[in-house]
């Protein structure tokens, strides 16, 4: 499939999607707020964790790539 032909299929689908849709009636209890509180909370934590994780291997990235040494 071409990525014409994807993201026009992705359009039609989007379209179709919300010419189509009827009202719903949802109810988000309280504690809904407080999941996507933890949720937002653990994946900023994770995404530190891994930062330190792998610190010297992404240091080590910019050195090489941005301030090589001059030989001569």
């Amino acid at each position: 499939m071409t990525t014409r032909k994807s993201v026009f299929v992705l359009i039609l689908t989007f379209v179709t999607q919300h010419l189509m849709s009827q009202n719903v009636f949802a109810y988000l209890d309280p504690g809904t707020g407080s999941y996507i509180f933890q949720v937002l909370i653990a994946t900023i934590v994770a995404g530190l964790f891994a930062i330190k994780m792998f610190w010297q291997k992404i240091k080590g990235f910019f050195l090489n790539n941005f301030f090589k040494k001059k030989q001569g």
